[in-house]
């Protein structure tokens, strides 16, 4: 098993033989402008993710019999009749036949990808950000929101973790990709797209419409208070700066002379797995297991380690606080602290996108992003699909109103009587 100190900071996203841990959930998409994060969160690239050639080789034996595929075609083109004039080609009939045998797999995070979404796929990775500000994927075969991000157009017009994309623009969504969705979500600032959105946890609930004006998205990072005696670090992405900002904080909870922290990790989708890495070090002794990339090969797994960042605040009591938005690196990070006993998780089921994507060149204008690879916390607790279960669990009721935060308050309670 190949390991590795993580002692400076790569990109944890997958793609084109780029691996995608990022990420989300289900094919996790941050719709900033549609930018799609799939990591630990967000899309987290890594060394692994080098460019790729195509894979296919035309005399590779198959264990399967082509012919029902190839008598289908000849059955379709002989006696199909079209209520109008054909509109696709033979071409973009092999691609509606690749993108039905990805799905076959039955994972939400592997897809072939026809010329117009593996462009918006690219352009994603590339960093677009004019859009809504949230993070959507799919969730067994229903396009979800992981998480509005903080003072987006989203955000401020109420989006919630775990709200049902039922329709966009009034088309509905059952059928279409992450992809797909992110294309018609993206657009230019200063337009609007009209969401039809469903939360099932409300009893009685009907499908609404919210329209949202689209905006340059600005990500927050990190921001910090001192409440009640414990100081509160609240992380809103694992982006590049994170690290940076994490410790400038650490720094101001080492001066503030309390030993009580509070790390809030609520509707945070992820980022990049190295910055989950670098800042779980803080806490945790060189040579920790943070996480563990479990691929096909045991021969190719890879152990992510702590690099002992500074003291690691042995004195301090710590609490991660986790929700249904919290996804990839966000449970990576809790779950690292959590198996060494530097942790106590308040709040409620995390998302649980635990997988590793890698984009492969089907041709020069195809991709096809195959999951190649499960994240592991260091007691070997899969974290795909189920998530993380806190500790101690707090209901919040839907009728919240503005200022209350109930877990914030259980967090706070724990750490003032230790129970």
């Amino acid at each position: 098993m190949r390991e590795q100190l993580m002692l400076k900071l790569t990109r944890h996203w997958s793609h084109s033989a780029v691996t995608l841990t990022v990420p989300q959930l289900f094919a996790a998409a941050l719709v900033l402008a549609g930018v799609a994060f799939f990591a630990g969160g967000a899309f987290d690239r890594h060394p692994i993710f080098a460019a790729s050639a195509p894979v296919y080789d035309p005399r590779a034996p198959l264990d399967a019999d082509l012919a029902p595929l190839f008598k289908t075609w000849t059955l379709l083109e002989e006696h199909f009749v079209p209520e109008k004039e054909a509109t696709t080609t033979s071409e973009e009939r092999v691609w509606g036949a690749a993108v039905g045998l990805a799905a076959s797999y039955g994972d939400d995070y592997t897809l072939f990808m026809p010329p117009a979404e593996a462009e918006i796929f690219n352009t994603q990775v590339a960093g677009d950000f004019t859009g809504v500000g949230m993070e959507v994927g799919r969730r067994d075969g229903i396009l979800k929101v992981i998480a509005p991000i903080k003072d987006t157009p989203a955000y401020r017009a109420g989006v919630r973790a775990g709200d049902i994309i039922v329709k966009i623009d009034g088309e509905s969504t059952n059928a279409m990709t992450v992809e797909a969705a992110v294309k018609k979500i993206r657009g230019p600032k200063g337009t609007s797209i009209t969401l039809t959105l469903a939360r099932p946890d409300e009893d009685g609930a009907q499908p609404f419409d919210l329209t949202i004006q689209r905006d340059t998205i600005e990500l927050p990072t990190v921001d910090y208070t001192i409440k009640d005696g414990a100081f509160v670090i609240h992380v809103y992405m694992f982006n590049k700066q994170a690290p940076d900002k994490f410790a400038e904080a650490l720094q101001a909870f080492r001066r503030s002379q309390t030993s009580k922290l509070v790390v809030d990790l609520r509707n945070n989708p992820g980022g990049y797995m190295e910055a989950a890495t670098d800042m779980a070090s803080h806490f945790l002794k060189s040579g920790l297991v943070v996480v563990t990339q479990a691929s096909k090969r045991q021969s190719e797994d890879l152990v992510f380690r702590s690099s002992g960042t500074g003291d690691g605040f042995p004195g301090a009591r710590i609490v991660v606080l986790l929700n249904g938005g919290s996804a990839s690196a966000s449970e990576i990070f809790a779950g690292a602290l959590r198996d060494h006993g530097r942790a106590t998780i308040i709040g409620q089921q995390s998302f649980g996108k635990g997988s590793v994507q890698q984009v492969f060149d089907v041709t020069d204008k195809t991709q096809v992003k195959i999951t190649i690879a499960r994240w592991l916390t260091p007691k070997g607790v899969s974290i795909s699909h189920q998530g993380l279960t806190p500790d101690i669990e707090v209901k919040v009721p839907e009728d919240l109103k503005e200022g209350q935060d109930p877990t914030l308050d259980r967090a706070l309670t724990f750490l003032n009587t230790g129970s």
